[in-house]
């Protein structure tokens, strides 16, 4: 992994974009035992026995790439990365994603809009925010609300972005107006909202209307710290705390917001998100959190110190909204989160072809839950994928050791999900391996390490990877207890990514990885001891091609 200031130096030449090729096919990577260091392993195992096939799900459309992923966003061509909070208006979501049109030669991002109906299938909308349009440089991350009551001075209803601009490496915040519901906005003319005070890192508002408080709240990423701020009409904005972190290098990508534990609306939290640095915990970048309190200025922690929302490597500037159809507690009992899936520590090395950039994860929900110290959030995906799914599919009970595997049919479109529960067949010794294979013979493993008591994902086999800086071959785990000597995975695979929630969604994994374009499978193995699987299934996903209204 790079040093923490290589890591953010690059990942801030926004200016100057570099790349991330996100695609490639489903694939890749194995790994035995991570945290014990034992050697992965790369040969193809056992001869397996067979399960039932599942069925296969829609046709990729003819002339795809075959890195594009079937249920994930991707732009037609050109440049990616992070993701903008949705906002619903008039039944519909409006979602942007920092993009650059003119990569490779042109630098600087815009906002790129999408949106749907369903938060599954998408339609392209093309840039909303353009870049470079009102003197004050290329447009990054930020937040769109709508403001309902006209407080900003656009009329009842306009939208309103807060996002940062930077011009000759100085980062301010400035507004931007649409009266078309989003479709397309106007620079204000007091812009900057809020200049610099001499401050490097100064970026990402995250803005949203606390109604107990009666005003606009603003959460700054500022180098170690996140910076608050007040407003009562998005326009003049005025300072009232902070919460400083240390050990998590550069901040970005903030944000704050409410969730009862447990559905419980009389026991409701304060959650702080930010990007964070975990290389000095053994980690990479992600997305790290407290749960606390906020009083309409102050956070307040609950002292239980940062968790992390996700802990495999392409999980990074994390938002999150809720739907504001919901009502009451049911408002505060989860809400949704994406994130882009993709690591600036080898951004510009991955391969590809239509589009750089990576990809967004899925829609997910997210819930606040206790726990004996506090509480954590727990992340699956959202219900709405399942209008992906075919028929869910269940395969035979098992046991798998280093002489017995399975092997599972999967959908040519390469999309699917695995669900397993695995239990340890003698104690204390049982690694389960889930390989995600190419017709090459690269892969990348999903597992369960029962005596370190881990969830494990890895791609040090897949088809890039020796290529790739060493942070791309390194294992990410996540510490998952068994429940009565079980763990529950569930996998969703596309064509160029794994996604992986472990306990009930108590643990989650995110992982793109890269092979060639044969023929996916899938091999379900174990090591080091029996393992036991039950209640498996894997269930075909169709595709969900975004409409790109005559875009690539």
């Amino acid at each position: 992994m790079p040093a923490d200031d290589t890591r953010f130096t690059t990942r801030h030449r926004r200016s100057l974009l570099i790349a991330v090729v996100a695609i490639a096919v489903l694939v890749v990577a194995a790994v035995t035992v991570l945290a014990v260091g034992v050697p992965s392993h790369r040969d193809a195992g056992p001869s397996p026995s067979p399960t039932e096939p599942s069925a296969g799900a829609s046709e990729r459309p003819a002339g795809w790439s075959p890195h594009r992923p079937g249920i994930h966003i991707t732009p037609g061509e050109n440049w990616m990365n992070d993701p903008q909070k949705p906002f619903l208006l008039d039944g519909v979501w409006h979602y942007y994603y920092l993009y650059n049109a003119d990569y490779p030669d042109g630098n600087g991002t815009a906002w790129f809009h999408a949106t749907s109906t369903d938060l599954v299938h998408w339609q392209d909308q093309g840039v909303a925010i353009e870049k470079y349009a009102n003197g004050l440089g290329d447009i990054w991350t930020g937040t769109a609300v709508v403001d309902e009551h006209g407080t900003a001075g656009f009329g009842a209803g306009a939208v309103i972005a807060i996002v940062t601009q930077q011009v000759d490496g100085v980062q301010r915040q400035s507004l931007f107006f649409s009266r078309d519901g989003g479709y397309s906005f106007e620079s204000y003319d007091g812009n900057p909202v809020m200049d610099n005070p001499g401050v490097a890192d100064w970026r990402d508002p995250r803005v949203f209307w606390d109604e107990t408080a009666g005003h606009w709240v603003m959460a700054l990423a500022e180098h170690d710290r996140i910076g608050f701020y007040t407003s009562p009409d998005l326009r003049e904005w005025t300072y009232v705390s902070d919460f400083t972190t240390t050990g998590l290098g550069v901040l970005e990508c903030p944000d704050l917001f409410p969730l009862s534990v447990d559905g419980d609306a009389d026991d409701v939290r304060w959650v702080l998100v930010a990007g964070a640095n975990g290389g000095a915990e053994g980690m990479t970048t992600g997305t790290a959190y407290w749960v606390g309190q906020w009083d309409g200025e102050r956070f307040t922690a609950d002292g239980t110190g940062h968790q992390w929302l996700d802990h495999g490597p392409d999980y990074y500037a994390a938002v999150t909204w809720d739907d504001p159809r919901l009502e009451g507690g049911d408002r505060l009992a989860s809400r949704y989160g994406i994130g882009w899936m993709n690591n600036w520590a080898y951004a510009d090395r991955l391969p590809g072809e239509d589009w750089h950039g990576g990809s967004d994860t899925l829609v997910r929900t997210i819930s606040l839950r206790a726990n004996g110290a506090g509480a954590t959030l727990h992340s699956t995906p959202a219900a709405e994928l399942d209008a992906l799914a075919g028929e869910r599919r269940p395969l035979a009970d098992g046991r798998v050791d280093g002489d017995t595997a399975f092997e599972v049919d999967v959908p040519a479109s390469g999309a699917y999900r695995l669900r397993l529960t695995a239990s340890e067949a003698v104690a204390d010794t049982g690694e389960l391996r889930v390989k995600v294979l190419t017709g090459d013979g690269t892969f990348a493993t999903v597992g369960y390490d029962f005596a370190a008591e881990v969830a494990f994902v890895t791609r040090d086999a897949d088809a890039v990877a020796d290529g790739m800086p060493e942070a791309y071959r390194e294992v990410r785990t996540a510490r998952v207890v068994p429940t009565d000597g079980r763990v529950d995975l569930d996998i969703v695979v596309d064509a160029a990514s794994v996604e992986v929630f472990a306990g009930d969604g108590a643990v989650a994994l995110t992982m793109a990885t890269y092979g060639s374009a044969g023929e996916r499978g899938l091999r379900i193995e174990g090591a080091d001891g029996a393992v036991s699987v039950t209640d498996a299934s894997l269930t075909p996903l169709s595709v969900a091609p975004v409409d790109r209204m005559g875009r690539r």
